[in-house]
């Protein structure tokens, strides 16, 4: 039985330890530690080798100061798990080689974790009576796909992105806007102050539960390229209209998830689920049909709590990983069932 146990993620470009503690039969979340990689603002995107390089030389420091928030010693620590997959690769290994470095060396149980289906057990974390059956909107920079959730661990497939994913479509349209990088609360917070005046296409709106971004993406650069000077005013209208075409299609084809499988909850999760704007909708949306779980920001962003959250689910099981645990970039959902037709009309 797992009592103390010890989360580590490094995907991307965020360094994150997070402590997880057994109280009252429950796991508690006792410590979370964050760093972020500054420097891939100056390059407007993630550069993958200063990522790597960046986890190598702050992982240790960030394991130890959740350790030390939580008032635990590393001896106390009977169980590791780590994002395996998906993500940067050589990030990846980081965290993965660290992760079996301290399971080897103090017998450790070790479990490789899907980061998306972290992302589905964020909200778990503030919220444990939180419980499948529910539809989950995954969103973020790298990902966009809609789940059915039967239970937790089991998985069907309703809609992805057929193209980019939605944060990298407000990653992209931030930087046609000269905005900094990570681009969705940059154009939030210029949304707030413009108006939807350019009516830009809502892709797919009434086609099946997959996703497109990069024609929405593409309107907003051709956009940019016939205005002569791009003012103030043009840039929060801009904004204000890509972000309301982005989310209406997001909020709209998470309802007629719900609607299709009839669930009573939806869980939204991901970088792009701290939207304020997101979240605002979705409720807004699913009133008086679904209740809305979103874990608060910092548990939606990369972090290794979400991890440490699915990997005491997965060792409750009784499932580990050996030692030959290896990184994987394209690691496929834990439990996915896509047997079925997973694009449903959308009405």
């Amino acid at each position: 039985m797992t009592d103390v146990l010890l989360g580590i993620e490094t995907s991307c470009d965020e360094t994150s330890a997070a402590v997880l503690v057994r109280e009252g039969g429950r796991p508690e979340l006792a410590s979370l530690v964050i760093l972020s990689q500054d420097i891939h603002r100056v390059f407007g995107g993630v550069v993958p080798e200063l990522a790597s390089r960046a986890h190598l030389r702050t992982l240790d420091a960030v394991v130890k100061r959740a350790l030390e928030e939580a008032g635990l010693p590393l001896g106390a620590v009977d169980a590791v798990a780590v994002t395996a997959g998906p993500g940067l690769v050589g990030a990846l290994l980081v965290g993965v080689c660290y992760a079996k470095a301290l399971a080897a060396a103090g017998g450790r149980s070790l479990i490789g974790v899907h980061h998306l289906e972290g992302h589905v057990f964020a909200p778990a974390l503030e919220d444990p009576d939180l419980k499948p059956p529910f539809v989950a909107l995954v969103v973020s920079g790298g990902h966009t796909v809609l789940l059915d959730v039967p239970d937790w661990g089991q998985y069907k497939l309703l809609g992805e992105t057929r193209d980019d994913a939605a944060g990298e479509a407000f990653d992209k349209v931030a930087s046609l806007l000269g905005l900094a990088f990570p681009g969705g609360p940059h154009i939030e917070r210029l949304a707030r102050e413009g108006t939807d005046r350019y009516g830009f296409p809502r892709p797919m709106l009434q086609d099946g539960l997959d996703f497109s971004f990069s024609g929405l993406k593409t309107a907003v650069l051709h956009e940019v390229r016939r205005t002569p000077v791009l003012g103030e005013r043009e840039r929060r209208d801009l904004a204000a209209s890509f972000q309301a075409a982005a989310i209406e299609v997001l909020a709209h084809k998470t309802v007629a998830a719900a609607q299709l499988t009839g669930y009573p909850a939806v869980v939204a999760g991901g970088g792009v689920a701290c939207s304020g704007a997101l979240r605002q909708a979705l409720a807004a949306a699913l009133a008086g049909r679904a209740r809305l779980a979103v874990a608060q920001p910092r548990l939606n962003a990369d972090n290794a709590a979400m991890i440490a959250r699915a990997g005491w689910f997965r060792l409750a099981r009784g499932e580990s990983s050996s030692l030959f645990l290896e990184a994987d970039p394209m690691l496929p959902w834990p439990g996915l069932d896509v047997s079925e037709p997973r694009s449903q009309p959308v009405r």
